[in-house]
């Protein structure tokens, strides 16, 4: 589990050099107001083709599933039918 930890931050935090790789996939995105390092829309733009979904949640944070389950799968389930 750290190993799976670690590696994100890796890849995210410098681990890599170079350019960022875009994602060409419909795209949904939950911003969460305490979470560690909030999505922010201009710069998931640069990075996401095709977002279809994008939500600002009252509250919640770094383990919103857990912290705000009912928030989070009534947006899951929101997002999932824009891809029906």
């Amino acid at each position: 589990m750290a190993a799976s930890s670690a590696r994100l931050y890796w890849e995210s935090f410098g681990g890599r050099r170079g350019a960022q790789p875009v994602v060409h996939v419909p795209t949904g995105v939950a911003v969460y107001p305490e979470e560690i390092v909030p999505p922010v829309r201009r710069w998931m733009d640069e990075l996401c083709t095709d977002i279809r979904h994008w939500r600002v949640q009252p509250r919640g944070g770094h383990f919103a599933a857990l912290e705000q389950p009912v928030l989070f799968v009534d947006d899951l389930r929101d997002y999932a039918r824009l891809l029906r």
